[in-house]
């Protein structure tokens, strides 16, 4: 039954927040159509180019279900009177719930001749549909109804866009590799590791004859991202599908690198469909880590020509970046190697360990096959998003003998694993993760960095020739965007890490941490006040087997080894200037440290470069309150090492607690200290990367 609707009874479709989707309607007089309405969008259809010839008028009538507005507005003084009919007459169609049955609204046009005769009658049959992809695009868990933002995507506390992981642990625990590298899910666990998304229908029980729903990426996207369906969701509120949700099998995989584009069922009457989307790479230099997906309505033309798509939703994932830890982060646990000389070493850190009351895991040698530089080959950090975290390992292209560690032992069930792989002639000892490190979070200048800044070493701005850290590793940092680096000059080091010379500390004051670096200038000054207190015969490096002890007169009278630790201190300070700089710092938030350094031959290219003259106590680990820092055999007053006597001097004024690790023969010998024979796994951050203003 059609019914006369007048133009101002027309509800106002345009006050939404983003603007509805129009297409373009053919009428046709010859012809009644069939058409397919996605509610939510308008069909507009131009008036004049379907009208017969010598057409100068027309009326419009349609079911109650059933919107339309005229363009231009007639001047009608009856909505019962046909209206002027001119070259630009254009009707906007519209329905606002869907329909219950196919072809169930109707909407015809009629054109009159000049002096109202009938000329034709363009009749539209209608069925309406709702269709809405969806994803948690406010972040909050929950995969809400078209959400006005799920397109898009915005930093910040008032931001929106999904998020997605990199699905880069293993459910499997044996022959394990990352999920991502798999095209199927081996265990159902598997599927908290993707997000969401839901495709939410209301309509008809099936569609018209040959029109079909299809899901689509790009090719570019296809490299990032997996889709699969999970068939148990096909009915809602199904009372089965707890069942049916211990079977892999009901879960098959939609989009690919392999298949750009599928069709996916429509289900009729009220209905949703759950799809579960998995990252599968993280943002670097050529992904700057935004994916989209779209679901697409296609019209079918005639047969053997292609469909139409006739509409189409899109949403926006954001791919998680991988999030470094300070120091300043609770530890979860700590990782050591045992190997068959570093018994005293072992001993101090698990006395440190057990009174922080943190668990420790020990690496030993039938894995580390020797090498003993836990620090060096891997860097904790993590993945987040509104539904699910978990920590993940970056593995150092150094590879040494530690090199299966983290895949091996690591990577398992929430626990992810990540790599960045170099051409072995670009690799440096400055690929090292002992080079790689994190400030707490700060503010600079009106900035704020609620995740910190990573922190890596590089040869000198000015150098024509020098060690850097490998392109592909330094891509990969900058590409995370959460926790912007900061370069300082650390090749001037023999082996060239920044933690030879600056670590942090918790503090309770203040920023709520300090920058401790490395001070030749400090350590001088603390041997000059021996001096003058006559302790110029107190001796570092007494009772150490195979070492010559050296008087505190020894070192002030050695005018070489002066002159090194000035161009160290030069070094250092160069550092100092950046790191106040880009962490915002003032001189009270940084305490330097009493380490000499000395210079020697590096064998591969016969520079001289700096190593610790004593175990270097800024190397050290940072357990909550507690620091274990390199035992550094000082000159001993009143039987207590005046070294040690100053460090716990400036750490107990922050609340800490020193204890000192004796590493001489079986790390400082080796050109490393007690950081860079540890690692420890923190707590992530509360803050969340995505609120972050960029």
């Amino acid at each position: 039954m059609f019914q006369e609707i007048s133009q101002s009874s027309i509800p106002a479709f345009f006050g939404k927040r983003r603007p509805a989707p129009l297409r373009t309607c053919r009428l046709d007089t010859e012809t009644r159509q069939v058409v397919l309405h996605v509610v939510g969008t308008f069909l507009k259809a131009n008036l004049y180019r379907s009208a017969p010839p010598s057409s100068k008028f027309f009326s419009v009538k349609c079911t109650s279900t059933v919107q339309y507005s005229i363009s231009p507005s007639p001047q009608e003084t009856s909505h019962l009177a046909p209206i002027p009919l001119s070259g630009n007459s254009v009707l906007l169609i519209s329905m606002s719930r869907a329909s219950q049955y196919e072809n169930d609204s109707k909407l015809s046009v009629q054109y009159y001749g000049q002096n109202k005769d009938l000329l034709g009658k363009a009749v539209l049959h209608l069925t309406a549909v709702e269709i809405s992809l969806d994803v948690d695009a406010d972040r909050d868990g929950i995969v809400e109804k078209n959400n006005p933002n799920k397109g898009s995507w915005k930093w910040g506390p008032n931001g929106h866009g999904a998020i997605l992981l990199v699905n880069c642990d293993s459910e499997r625990t044996y022959g394990k590799k990352p999920d991502a590298e798999q095209d199927y899910i081996s265990k159902v666990s598997d599927l908290k590791d993707m997000s969401a998304m839901v495709l939410r229908t209301r309509g008809p029980a099936k569609l018209p004859e040959g029109y079909k729903l299809t899901m689509h990426i790009s090719q570019g996207d296809a490299e990032s991202v997996r889709v699969f369906r999970s068939r148990s969701s096909d009915v809602v509120n199904n009372t089965m599908s707890k069942l049916y949700n211990y079977f892999v099998k009901d879960y098959p995989l939609v989009l690919s690198s392999e298949v750009l584009s599928q069709e996916v069922p429509y289900l009729g009457g009220v209905a949703e469909m759950r799809f579960y989307v998995e990252g599968l790479r993280f943002p670097d230099k050529d992904f700057d880590g935004l994916i989209s997906i779209n679901l697409s309505l296609l019209e079918p033309i005639c047969t053997g020509l292609p469909e139409t798509p006739i509409f189409t939703d899109k949403v926006v994932f954001r791919v998680a970046p991988w999030i470094m830890t300070p120091n300043t982060l609770q530890p979860v646990e700590v990782f050591v190697c045992s190997t068959r000389d570093n018994y005293q070493f072992l001993k101090g850190m698990r006395n440190l360990v057990a009174k922080s009351g943190y668990k420790l895991k020990i690496c030993h040698e039938s894995v580390n096959r020797g090498d003993r530089w836990m620090q060096d080959e891997l860097e904790f950090g993590y993945i987040d998003s509104p539904h699910h975290r978990f920590p993940v390992v970056l593995d150092s292209p150094r590879d040494g003998d530690l090199r299966d560690f983290p895949y091996d032992e690591l990577l398992g069930p929430d626990f992810g694993y990540v790599t960045r792989v170099a051409h072995k002639k670009d690799v440096s000892s400055l690929d090292s993760f002992g080079n790689l490190e994190v400030s707490p979070p700060v503010s600079v200048n009106g900035k704020n960095y609620p995740m910190g800044r990573i922190i890596i070493g590089v040869a000198f701005p000015t150098a024509t020739k020098g060690r850097n850290m490998t392109k592909v590793v330094q891509d990969f940092l900058w590409a995370q965007k959460v926790q912007e680096p900061i370069a300082l000059f650390s090749d001037w080091l023999l082996v060239g890490h920044v933690d030879e010379f600056m670590t942090f500390v918790p503090a309770p004051d203040r920023k709520h941490f300090r920058l401790l670096l490395a001070s030749p200038d400090a350590g001088y000054k603390l041997f000059r006040g021996l001096k003058n207190y006559g302790h110029g015969e107190a001796r570092l490096f007494e009772g150490l087997k195979d070492e010559k002890p050296r008087t505190v007169d020894d070192i002030l009278d050695d005018d070489h080894l002066q002159a090194e630790n000035n161009y160290v201190q030069s070094c250092i300070d160069w550092n100092r200037d950046v790191l106040k700089r880009e962490l915002g710092l003032d001189d009270e938030d940084i305490i330097d440290l009493p380490i000499l350094f000395k210079l020697v031959e590096d064998e591969d290219t016969g520079e001289y470069r700096a190593v610790a003259y004593y175990p270097d106590m800024v190397n050290m680990i940072v357990l909550g309150k507690n620091l274990g820092i390199p035992k550094p055999f000082g000159p001993k007053v009143n039987g207590r090492c005046a070294l040690e006597a100053e460090m716990c001097s400036l750490m107990e004024g922050l609340g800490l607690s020193c204890t000192f690790i004796d590493d001489f023969a079986s790390y400082h010998k080796l050109l490393g200290e007690v950081h860079c024979g540890s690692n420890v796994l923190r707590e992530p951050f509360n803050f969340k990367w995505w609120n972050l203003e960029m």
